[in-house]
């Protein structure tokens, strides 16, 4: 058995990353082998809604990492998605993936049948300190 983990941080082995790594000790600790991919220094590509991943099982634009990646995720059998928190979101690099993914995986419909999912978020609270201007 196999977790794949997806940090979609801008920032490699941050907040986001601690926080995978954490559920892969309690994984790792029963038996299961885990992997984790750091979006950090890559640039995936947004969807081009062209639907050519239809019957392909990827997609078939081969300009970004998103395809090895994507591959990986097939094959696991649980993938864990992480991601700060940015202005109220995940990352754009996150965001774009699972769009990606969600495209090739409506018009490859079952590919992710069975697979056990989590998601984590790294968000940080602090209060706004605006300067007086008296």
């Amino acid at each position: 058995m196999k977790v794949l983990g997806i940090n979609g941080s801008a920032r490699k082995d941050g907040n986001t990353a601690i926080m995978i790594k954490k559920a892969f000790e309690e994984l790792e600790a029963t038996g299961i082998e885990t992997e984790l991919i750091q979006l950090s220094g890559e640039f995936i590509q947004p969807c081009k809604a062209c639907w050519a991943c239809g019957g392909k099982g990827n997609c078939v634009h081969q300009k970004d990492p998103f395809q090895n990646i994507f591959e990986k995720m097939k094959s696991a059998d649980g993938v864990i998605l992480g991601s700060p928190v940015y202005s109220a979101n995940i990352s754009a690099n996150m965001q774009a993936f699972l769009e990606r993914a969600a495209a090739v995986s409506d018009m490859n419909r079952g590919m992710f049948r069975h697979k056990v999912g989590a998601a984590v978020a790294a968000a940080r609270r602090a209060a706004l300190s605006i300067p007086s201007t008296r």
